[in-house]
């Protein structure tokens, strides 16, 4: 299976993946705790199907030192109790931000004060900010048909 164009190989894909990237790095060192954030792209990432971000951001968090049996749990966060209630807030915005289009409401005031319960302004701008992002990079890979199974931790940097 290949991609049905090469994002790395592309001069338009290369400098827009760059750009992008930047964007990442202020999520990445933001105070919002880095497991939440890879809990956050694996979510989203599995509702939109991207097989190609599921497989990076599982391999990263195990990487990471995240327990197998919480990536096994993520699609099934609800009734897991591994979660904690501020993980499990940034799940349900999450969930709520990546399926807009299935509610007319969108994000709901509940999901929104729930995150705020446990995630400061800062967190809180970085987990939307995560959730675009995580959007983004899924629809490219997704709409490329991106194959996934082959990602190393770390491969990009």
């Amino acid at each position: 299976m290949d991609a049905r164009l090469n994002l790395y190989g592309n001069a338009v894909a290369t400098k827009f993946a760059r750009y992008i990237n930047s964007a990442g790095k202020v999520v990445s060192d933001s105070t919002l705790p880095p497991a939440t954030q890879e809990l956050v792209k694996i979510r989203a990432s599995q509702i939109n199907g991207c097989g190609f971000c599921t497989d990076m951001h599982t391999k990263d968090a195990a990487h990471a030192g995240e327990t197998a049996q919480r990536l096994h749990l993520v699609a099934a966060w609800r009734e897991a109790k591994v979660f904690t209630d501020a993980e499990r807030a940034a799940l349900e915005l999450t969930e709520q931000g990546t399926r807009i289009a299935d509610a007319a409401s969108g994000v709901t005031d509940e999901a929104w004060a729930n995150a705020a319960k446990y995630h400061d302004e800062d967190q809180l701008a970085a987990l939307v900010s995560l959730i675009a992002l995580i959007n983004a990079y899924n629809r490219m890979n997704v709409i490329i048909q991106q194959p996934a199974g082959d990602y190393q931790p770390g491969q990009f940097g």
